[in-house]
């Protein structure tokens, strides 16, 4: 986790944390040209709806591990872990292995 979002992390005031293993197996369904698009869609719907809330943000690492192999090959499941604040938003960054 770089410092910049360590600093983001303790600025706001964080009301539930989570750890999410997010299956995004169904991205093998869309073509081949828009798969990590679908990723990142996926993954916004499944922090969206477990988190309840509409307002998702998703740290630029987090992004980079779902592009790391370009957009045909994302990754069949990513470990993240999202944090609310008192306003509902939900930021999701990498979980440490």
């Amino acid at each position: 986790m770089s410092a910049e979002s360590k600093t983001q992390a303790s600025e706001m005031e964080i009301v539930e944390e989570r750890v999410y293993t997010v299956p995004l197996k169904d991205v093998k369904k869309a073509p081949t040209g828009k798969r990590s698009n679908k990723a990142i869609r996926i993954l916004r719907e499944f922090i969206a709806k477990h988190m309840k809330t509409e307002s998702v943000i998703i740290n630029p690492e987090v992004n980079e591990r779902i592009w790391m192999r370009g957009i045909e090959k994302p990754p069949r499941k990513i470990k993240v872990k999202a944090l609310k604040d008192r306003e509902g938003a939900v930021e999701v960054i990498l979980a440490e292995e």
